[in-house]
């Protein structure tokens, strides 16, 4: 499969999943950011990295996008065109926890 093809579907399934989940997802999940998708080339598992903007609502964040996995899926399939519509998965984005602190430390390290 053309790797261009990949990163643009990937993009349009990027916004639609960040549509679906702040305007039609029921559950509470708090404030959830998609920070990035990765599709297999195989199209059958699509992995979504999300943050949520205060980590006290990680655990609610995490329960509320597990049971309203088969929504977004059935949300995603009508609106981005593709043959098979992967298995979702949802992993916490780390990323700018470990950046910020990161951050702090070299703060620190130049303060003494």
């Amino acid at each position: 499969m053309n790797n261009n093809y990949l990163l643009k579907t990937e993009s349009s399934i990027k916004r639609t999943l960040s549509d679906i989940i702040q305007n039609e997802v029921k559950n509470n999940i708090g404030f959830v950011t998609i920070t990035d998708v990765s599709l297999t080339s195989d199209y059958s598992y699509l992995t979504v990295y999300y943050t949520v903007l205060s980590m006290k609502d990680k655990k609610k964040a995490k329960e509320g996008l597990e049971s309203s996995k088969g929504f977004i899926r059935t949300a995603l399939a009508s609106r981005v065109k593709m043959r098979k519509v992967p298995e979702i998965v949802f992993k916490l984005d780390t990323s700018y926890d470990n950046a910020s602190r990161i951050e702090d430390l070299i703060k620190e390290i130049h303060k003494d």
